[in-house]
């Protein structure tokens, strides 16, 4: 029996969210899928009937938005995941999702918001993922005061780590994100994992915790680098901002898992 397409989709979903070795696999079904999303388009506009290949035709698509006031453009992996958050009759379209990345650019996605499992997409993320079909690393060498360091976002991060953190954070209320890099002094040396920490007031004491949390969960013992990042800082923490989809958001993740035992999401 041949599993739908909406269905296939959100499966790979699920398994992305919950461990890391599939999400390559995900980002290549995705790219092949046509999604749902909130808009509409020309005065011949069928709500919630229609379907949109003509890319020359003028689209408006609705943004949410998120708890720190910036924006994301929501998108359903399926037209019953879409009636599960939004209840209410709304115009929607069924789109390619390379036509939907390639008319976004620049802008941030939310596949799935609100739903148990969900993926944010950045604008650097889903640039690396159109140009090397499903591959979403990307590399860049940032200054740091007289420093450089090679970063890229892996796409498959420690998943005992991440969950740990993740669960550490939810007791620490000042963490609003947190990010998840690889990083090289020089190309040639062998790459360690730097965690940024973007909170409200004092960050010290959740930057102590993660350490130990970090340093018991790393794969292989690798070394684990922790450091706080800033809105409007240069280096490392614009890096951080403007190009890393954070695997811990207050409220808004990156990856979406299953409810946790405690009953919160």
């Amino acid at each position: 029996m041949t599993i739908p397409q909406q269905n296939a989709l959100e499966l790979a979903l699920q398994q992305a969210a919950d461990e890391p070795a599939y999400r390559p696999a995900f980002f290549k079904l995705l790219l092949t899928s046509t999604v749902y999303v909130l808009g509409k388009t020309g005065e011949d506009w069928i709500a919630g009937a229609a379907r949109q290949d003509d890319p020359a035709q003028s689209i408006e698509l609705e943004h949410w938005e998120k708890t720190d006031g910036a924006t994301a453009i929501p998108f359903f992996t399926s037209l019953d995941t879409l009636r599960q958050v939004v209840t209410e009759p709304q115009p929607f379209l069924a789109l390619p999702v390379r036509t939907l990345f390639a008319m976004t650019a620049g802008a941030e996605l939310f596949l799935n918001p609100k739903l148990p499992y969900g993926k944010t997409f950045g604008p650097d993320e889903i640039t690396a993922l159109m140009m090397n079909n499903g591959d979403a690393l990307t590399d860049r060498e940032i200054a740091e005061g007289e420093m450089r360091f090679m970063l890229s976002d892996s796409a498959e991060k420690p998943a005992q780590m991440v969950d740990s953190l993740t669960r550490l954070f939810a007791e620490f209320k000042q963490v609003r994100r947190a990010f998840m890099v690889q990083i090289r002094d020089e190309p040639q040396d062998p790459p360690h994992w730097l965690i940024g920490l973007e909170c409200e007031g004092d960050g010290e004491p959740a930057i102590e915790a993660a350490g130990q949390v970090a340093t018991d969960t790393a794969p292989d013992e690798q070394p684990v680098d922790l450091c706080l990042v800033g809105q409007d800082e240069p280096g490392i923490s614009h890096y951080f901002i403007h190009h890393i989809t954070p695997f811990y958001e207050r409220k808004w993740g990156s990856w979406l898992r299953s409810l946790r035992e405690d009953g919160q999401s």
